[in-house]
């Protein structure tokens, strides 16, 4: 393991802010903080907004400036990709932002039920072998639906056709309420600050590449049961190169 990334673990560890909870961690202690995230950290009692597979957190401490009447946790299992997003918000001295080292299957052992008011999904694997990995899959609309306040919403941001157009399917399968759908969001008609003037790291390589950014809002609601959509879906043709080729793509090589 390079310096760097001691150096960035380390850092973590002194971050108030920063909860670090592999499973093992979990399942020896737990976590006492589950339904009283307004009461014992943020201290209010303002709507708490998660964004799962966060990676650099860009959304959780873009969303943190810009609303400071909510508050904000970003999820990944990757500590020196959230190491960025725990050291802007923590230099910056944001009282409304936080981060959670898990991983997001395990993301109902941290939070009540109504205990969360919206999930942010930005640009996630679309996981095209493997449907029950999908952060969209009904396997996770059942987990969110553990901490969503009835009304709750999950908003997905993403590059990939594939995972989009499975997410269009798996909504219209259990008749979710869709807030607002665009496979073109920089072209379309909408003019919301939060979706265009935030960008994380791997939206602008795809905007760069000229792949059309898509975004879809939506409420799950409980089902019995939850249907998965049974269509085939076109494949992420540029997601089939190896991890070198698609570096050697995103920089213009």
């Amino acid at each position: 393991m390079g310096k760097n990334k001691l150096q960035k673990f380390d850092d973590m560890d002194k971050y108030h802010h920063v909860f670090q909870y592999p499973f093992g961690v979990l399942k020896e202690k737990g976590f006492e903080m589950k339904g009283k995230w307004n009461k014992e950290f943020f201290k209010n009692d303002n709507p708490i907004v998660l964004e799962l597979g966060c990676g650099k957190g860009e959304y959780a401490v873009g969303l943190a400036k810009k609303y400071p009447d909510k508050n904000f946790i970003g999820v990944d299992i990757k500590g020196a990709r959230m190491w960025t997003g725990a050291k802007e918000s923590n230099d910056l001295g944001l009282t409304n932002v936080a981060f959670l080292r898990t991983n997001i299957e395990l993301i109902y052992h941290f939070f009540a039920e109504n205990e969360v008011s919206e999930i942010w999904i930005t640009f996630p694997d679309p996981q095209m072998k493997k449907v029950t990995k999908r952060l969209t899959s009904t396997r996770f609309m059942q987990l969110y639906l553990q901490l969503l306040k009835p009304e709750g919403c999950v908003h997905l941001k993403c590059d990939s056709n594939f995972l989009f157009t499975y997410t269009e399917e798996m909504v219209k399968a259990n008749d979710f309420p869709v807030l607002f759908k665009t496979r073109d969001l920089y072209h379309s008609d909408i003019n919301d600050d939060i979706l265009l003037s935030i960008q994380t790291y791997y939206e602008q390589q795809w905007l760069e590449r000229g792949i059309d950014i898509k975004y879809i809002c939506f409420t799950p609601q409980m089902r019995d049961p939850f249907v998965e959509p049974d269509i085939e879906i076109e494949l992420d043709d540029y997601r089939s190169f190896n991890r070198s080729k698609r570096s050697a793509l995103s920089m213009g090589k």
